[in-house]
């Protein structure tokens, strides 16, 4: 059974930084990409960033620049680096395990959830 857990949400000034962390467990993790969504207030949710199991990465256009992915394969983790926050990036933000190794496009190119963790941008 496919588990993500994530971690490193919190309350940030907008301009700070937070780095997330997902730990994935129950499937071979370094045959799939592994992406990170968020879904804010009243918004459906996006696809913020992946990662494919050979450490190619695509980011959604409102956080290019400003995150970054990164995946250990011995460790089953995927981190997101967030810098130079924004209160437009308050949301829960979950992990997901992709259906194949490629960058998955959309969320259906998604399989698996994690529970989220919250992160909060405001002054």
């Amino acid at each position: 059974q496919v588990q993500l857990v994530e971690s490193g949400g919190g309350l940030v000034q907008p301009g700070g930084s937070l780095r997330l962390s997902c730990v994935v467990s129950g499937f071979a993790f370094n045959r799939y990409a592994i992406s990170w969504s968020r879904q804010a207030p009243g918004k459906e949710r996006e696809l913020v960033a992946s990662i494919s199991g050979g450490g190619l990465t695509n980011y959604a256009d409102s956080v290019k620049g400003r995150f970054a992915i990164s995946r250990d394969n011995a460790k089953n983790t995927v981190d997101l680096q967030m810098n130079s926050l924004k209160p437009e990036d308050t949301a829960v933000y979950y992990c997901n395990a992709a259906r194949s190794w490629f960058l998955p496009k959309t969320l259906a190119d998604v399989s698996s959830w994690g529970q989220g963790t919250q992160v909060t941008v405001s002054s």
